[in-house]
């Protein structure tokens, strides 16, 4: 049987609700649209993908996520271990932590090569996560 790692994230939360309201109710500054807003890479010859449902995170991909090589593997490899461990403890604690912003564990394990395509995804998903939400999971957060 495959092993799949899917990250299935939907926001609907209250910060998206007032977002949302907030956008609806200023109709004087133009607004791009995206077509999707899911993102899926898939390393099919490891049998894994990621798929990240979230408002805004293609856009924010494609327009202010640092290009591809920009990180070594080895470097997104050590940061996605210490962000997805960071929030899976938030998961497992909803009396302390947004469970509306934590909803689910992320199945990510160090000693399993993912490739380079999901690592980079993951990882940036984690950037977008922490600036978009304020959010800290794990030392400095880049402000890309």
């Amino acid at each position: 049987m495959k092993k799949i790692v899917f990250i299935l994230i939907i926001l609907f939360t209250i910060i998206a609700c007032s977002t949302a309201s907030q956008n609806i109710a200023d109709n004087s500054q133009p607004k791009k649209t995206t077509g999707n807003d899911t993102v899926r890479i898939a390393n099919d010859s490891l049998e894994y993908e990621v798929i990240i449902i979230d408002n805004g995170f293609n856009t924010w991909l494609v327009s202010r996520a640092l290009p591809r090589h920009y990180y070594t593997l080895a470097y997104l490899e050590n940061k996605n271990y210490q962000y997805v461990t960071e929030w899976n403890n938030r998961v497992m604690q909803p009396q302390r932590y947004n469970p509306n912003l934590y909803e689910m564990t992320i199945d990510y394990r160090p000693e399993i090569h993912y490739g380079y395509e999901v690592n980079y995804l993951i990882y940036n998903y984690m950037i977008y996560f922490q600036n978009t939400f304020k959010q800290k999971l794990a030392g400095y957060v880049p402000q890309q």
